[in-house]
């Protein structure tokens, strides 16, 4: 019997520090300060599908690119690794555009909890975009899933870290913040940066500000000699309905 088309149904939804694609760790588990919820969809939100799940520490989660799967895919990838400039094949890299828009992420698990009727899955270590639609869930099976001798073809291991500091004004904003929501701000912010969350293409010269989107904050940095600078932390303006 042959198999022409797969319907998936979303299990669960992902509530995420990342309101935006940018910013957005490259890999999971590269900032373990990003955390998230995923909340169980009816008819699978029932306690029983869990249950022996909280006895591993780490989970394999299957999800949508659903910001990107209306541009369909792409048989070649310009990968950041890479400086944006050679082109590899679509299924050499972890690209979003491809024939069908499924990602897999590698996450923590913290902890199971049943709050307002909801039966959620708080994870970290995340590189996952809010409202991201879940289709799986598996456990990590560290005697399985870790190959030590494995490699990582033009990806071996993260690039070199980028140093990061906080004006004044920013780093005060960020301890409050983290006093009223009980959330890591500041690491989170540092972890990210770190990173270098700027697009590959870009002239690394350029000496100008970026902004991203955390949570309920607009973050902004400018780089300068020796890494990068938070300047600004933001409560975004609510938004509303005319």
């Amino acid at each position: 019997m042959s198999i022409t088309s797969v319907t998936f149904e979303p299990i669960g939804i992902i509530h995420s520090c990342f309101r935006q694609k940018f910013g957005i760790p490259r890999q999971p588990g590269l900032v373990r300060a990003a955390r998230g919820q995923l909340e169980l969809l009816p008819p699978y939100n029932r306690r029983e599908a869990l249950t022996g799940l909280e006895g591993f520490s780490h989970l394999w989660i299957h999800f949508i690119f659903h910001q990107t799967m209306d541009e369909g895919w792409r048989p070649t990838i310009r990968p950041p690794r890479l400086g944006g400039k050679k082109r590899i094949g679509v299924f050499a890299t972890r690209s979003t555009h491809r024939p069908n828009p499924l990602g897999m992420s590698v996450v923590r698990l913290e902890n199971i909890l049943e709050q307002d009727g909801r039966l959620l899955l708080e994870i970290s270590g995340i590189d996952l975009l809010d409202q991201t639609p879940v289709v799986d869930i598996k456990p990590y099976l560290p005697y399985a899933d870790i190959i030590s001798d494995a490699s990582g073809g033009f990806a071996p291991e993260p690039g070199a870290q980028t140093a990061v500091t906080f004006t004044e004004e920013a780093l005060a904003i960020c301890q409050q913040y983290e006093q009223q929501q009980g959330r890591q701000l500041q690491l989170l912010i540092q972890q990210i940066l770190s990173q270098d969350p700027r697009p590959a293409y870009l002239n690394k010269n350029n000496e100008r500000s970026f902004g991203m989107s955390l949570w309920d904050l607009n973050i902004r940095w400018r780089i300068e000699t020796g890494g990068f600078v938070v300047y600004e932390v933001q409560q975004q303006e609510p938004c509303i309905s005319p």
